[in-house]
């Protein structure tokens, strides 16, 4: 019965703040909000993407950044050199899954056999290969100092892309959720809980961490033409291992191996670093924000070690044993258990 509260609880909740995120633009007039809220959204995608390998798979990455990379100059060049119409930006959109599918493919083809720790740091490498890439080849790159583009007329409009980019989170939200609580998904989970037990079982894991590294290249790549957009400029800092971090401390502040938690630590830390900034006009030490910002992922990762949602899970999980222990054994005092109650 807890079980099917809880449940009704979070579906709730879940619809209440869509409801609230759909109806802000018609309640505050702050452009400054509007374009925070959109990028949180289209961080909360690459967050997503990021927790399939380590909160459902058990992989950690440190080039992440790559297919984050790759969506934004892939976008942002062929926006430059066609016209800048829709049509334009949904055919970008289909080469960014071409691209990042074949290279995700390819990496994780060449180093998922790897352990966790070597595989991290040839996905380092890569990443970095990249970077180095974007920023020498400046015919098309215009290497560190990048360049602007024109997006199509419909994009310009901030609160038009607003709802494109909230469309685009919980759109694919629902396909990851969909995606993670399929028989993939409970293996991929199987995977990260015991690799070794569940290789035993006759299950080819190597194909399932392959999968799940398509999945989450592909959805970060789309994140990064989403990024770029919303910037209508791209350089070689959407490569960086930033990037990276970034999505690692919204999974884990948030709650690995949840997707909700993607959302809810982009929302934090964005929302930080634009508070942060915005005291560095009241006193000059806010200027080193990213000392207060280390701070506040400190204390986030001493009360909440699992994350956010992990921790509200657990005390509720501990709850309901509290519950089910305080229930009385017979019916005499199943029927007293229930009149006090009443």
């Amino acid at each position: 019965m807890l079980r099917t509260n809880l449940l009704s609880f979070s579906r709730l909740a879940m619809a209440v703040a869509v409801a609230i995120l759909v109806l802000f633009p018609f309640l505050s007039d702050s452009r400054s909000a509007l374009i925070l809220l959109t990028q949180i959204f289209i961080y909360a995608v690459f967050a997503m993407s990021y927790d399939i390998l380590l909160g459902y798979t058990g992989i950690i990455s440190f080039g992440h950044a790559m297919f984050f990379g790759i969506g934004a100059y892939t976008t942002a060049i062929m926006m430059s050199r066609w016209e800048e119409s829709v049509v334009v930006f949904l055919v970008a959109q289909a080469v960014v899954l071409i691209l990042t599918g074949i290279v995700s493919y390819l990496i994780g083809a060449l180093s998922l056999r790897l352990k966790s720790h070597y595989y991290a740091m040839l996905t380092l490498a890569f990443a970095g290969l990249f970077y180095v890439l974007a920023e020498k080849w400046r015919s098309v790159t215009k290497g560190n100092d990048g360049f602007p583009f024109q997006i199509p007329d419909l994009f310009r409009d901030r609160l038009v892309f607003y709802f494109v980019a909230l469309a685009f989170m919980l759109v694919t939200l629902y396909a990851l959720k969909r995606f993670t609580e399929s028989p993939v998904g409970k293996v991929l989970q199987a995977i990260r809980e015991n690799e070794q037990r569940t290789e035993s079982l006759g299950y080819q894991v190597i194909h399932y961490k392959i999968i799940a590294s398509i999945v989450a290249g592909v959805v970060a790549g789309l994140s990064g033409s989403m990024y770029a957009v919303t910037l209508r400029f791209v350089n070689t800092a959407v490569f960086s291992t930033n990037v990276t971090l970034d999505a690692l401390l919204m999974t884990i502040i948030g709650g690995v191996g949840t997707l909700y938690g993607g959302i809810i630590g982009s929302a934090l830390i964005l929302l930080a670093h634009a508070g942060l900034t915005d005291l560095a006009k009241v006193h000059w030490i806010f200027e080193r924000w990213m000392i207060f910002f280390g701070a506040v992922y400190i204390l986030a990762v001493m009360f909440f070690p699992q994350g956010i949602i992990g921790g509200m899970k657990n005390w509720l999980s501990k709850r309901r044993k509290s519950m089910e222990e305080k229930k009385p054994d017979n019916a005499q005092e199943r029927m007293r258990y229930v009149s006090e109650e009443e």
